[in-house]
């Protein structure tokens, strides 16, 4: 019962969650533009958000290897809870700032801890409930921004900011009430592992290539929300429904790739789901610039499922090869490299001024992800897990 009953916890928490912050993530830069009519300030929101979130994923990964993953999850929601209230009582860009350095405090468990929590509760199966996981949060993204979109029109100020309080805090309520630690002995084993052998777990040459990925993983997250967007507005003239049909679609299809190819890394293997999602985010990659609408659409579609199919195999095949006084870590440092590419990669493919430009560096971008497919193929095929066995053939 507890099994289930944790599972369901947390997929309920992270998708309430994400409905808040998909009504409010349109809302931000509007808000900022009405209190100062400044882009450069609204371009302060992002890093506001992305130098703690980025900076404090090892430290918090280390400390709930520690001291345990529940403590920590429960005060992400509640902090993200804290943040919603600012927004709602801002009157100065400063107050928005503040509330989205906040909410990048307040994500790091959110994103980093709750799969490490799972994968080591339902060891048996870890690669089916993290994808469940990442599924969820991306289903509450996609429709937190549909209620947006139906709803937004008859908000008159910052109503969607006290929904997200509300809803972020009801999810903390929920793991305080269902969650339980999973019971691991964590200190007793950490005590048992020198320095050396833990930082010998973790970075070693599979890992270190699979970390890589998550860059590049990074990088193309960051890029589908921003860059490529725009490339579509600009480039192609897409109007407001082709773009919002972009955004829908990727999150779907992210969310729709976690779900299963969670389930298939569990049957199959990780290697060979990571490696077919790198051959189809290159492909689309490659292609989708050179279709027209809604074909570049459709195409995107499918870069995004190759994008998800990689990040829960990855994560599932890194939690695999450490043990579990390591998971927090080890999931921290994923999402530190995704946080890494996500920050740096839009600022690296959008240097450009023209469409032509673009291009240039979407076929450069497929080829850095096509030489990290090659890179998992040699590096991962004939590694030996943590069993001793090789790990696909």
């Amino acid at each position: 019962m507890f099994r289930h009953r944790s599972l369901f916890a947390v997929n309920l928490s992270a998708f309430l969650s994400m409905i808040g912050v998909g009504l409010i993530v349109a809302l931000l830069p509007r808000r900022i533009m009405d209190l100062s009519a400044s882009i450069t300030d609204v371009g302060m929101l992002a890093s506001a958000f992305a130098v703690p979130n980025i900076l404090l994923q090892i430290p918090v990964g280390k400390l709930a290897d520690r001291f345990g993953f529940k403590t920590f999850i429960v005060f992400g929601y509640l902090l993200c809870g804290l943040s919603g209230l600012l927004y709602f009582f801002a009157d100065t860009p400063y107050h928005f700032f503040g509330g989205r350095f906040l909410q990048g405090i307040a994500e790091v468990p959110i994103w980093a801890l709750a799969p490490a929590l799972l994968s080591i509760t339902y060891a048996e199966q870890k690669g089916r409930v993290m994808g469940s996981y990442s599924a969820s949060l991306h289903c509450g993204l996609t429709f937190g921004a549909l209620l947006s979109m139906v709803i937004g029109r008859f908000w008159q100020g910052n109503e969607p900011f006290l929904l997200f309080a509300g809803m972020s805090i009801l999810g903390g309520i929920i793991c305080m009430m269902w969650i339980e630690e999973p019971h691991t002995h964590i200190g007793e084993t950490a005590s048992v592992q020198s320095a050396t052998t833990a930082k010998e777990g973790i970075f070693n040459r599979q890992n270190m290539v699979v970390l890589s990925g998550a860059v590049i993983y990074g990088i193309g997250y960051g890029s589908f929300i921003t860059i490529v967007p725009s490339f579509l507005i600009y480039a192609h003239t897409a109007n407001a429904s082709a773009t919002g049909l972009f955004f829908t679609l990727f999150y779907f299809s992210v969310s729709i790739a976690q779900l299963f190819a969670g389930r298939w890394s569990d049957r199959w293997g990780r290697e060979p789901l990571m490696v077919c999602g790198l051959g189809l985010a290159a492909a689309g990659i490659t292609a989708f610039h050179r279709c027209p609408l809604p074909l570049a659409v459709i195409v995107l579609a499918l870069a995004s499922l190759g994008l998800g199919m990689f990040c829960i195999s990855a994560l599932a095949f890194l939690n695999e090869r450490v043990g579990e006084a390591r998971r927090g870590s080890i999931s921290g440092l994923f999402y530190f490299c995704w946080g890494g590419g996500y920050f740096a990669g839009p600022l690296l493919l959008g240097h450009g001024d023209s469409a032509t430009a673009l291009q240039a560096r979407f076929d450069g971008f497929a080829l850095i992800i096509a030489i990290q497919f090659v890179a998992i193929l040699i590096v991962c095929r004939w590694g030996p897990n943590r069993s001793g066995q090789r790990t696909w053939s």
